[in-house]
């Protein structure tokens, strides 16, 4: 059964910038919860350059119902030209899980 659930992947130029914004999402209930991962080597091209730099990456836990208004926020905060914003599906999950943040974020 397809849920209304989302995970949504971000990565940030620093901790300090996923810390901040993700703290925005979760205060407006536009994610139930984020995880912030270390800061971790990335690998990529941009402007026809091999790039190597360091990253910070968080998911966040949402519904596709408040998807654009937290890429929007993110959009807006982000330093990145071209952020990665990318929404996955949960397909199916554990239902108090699931329910819970349905809940966190209906505020």
């Amino acid at each position: 059964m397809k849920t209304p659930y989302l995970f949504v992947y971000v990565t940030f130029e620093t901790p300090e910038q996923a810390r901040e914004i993700c703290s925005l999402l979760v205060h407006d209930r536009l994610a139930a919860c984020a995880n912030i991962f270390p800061s971790h080597e990335t690998l990529y091209w941009w402007n026809e350059e091999l790039v190597s730099s360091k990253e910070t990456a968080a998911i966040f836990k949402t519904t596709q119902g408040h998807f654009n208004n937290l890429k929007e926020k993110i959009l807006k905060h982000h330093t990145y030209d071209c952020p990665c914003i990318v929404a996955l599906p949960i397909q199916e999950g554990h239902e108090p899980f699931l329910s819970w943040i349905k809940q966190e974020t209906a505020g």
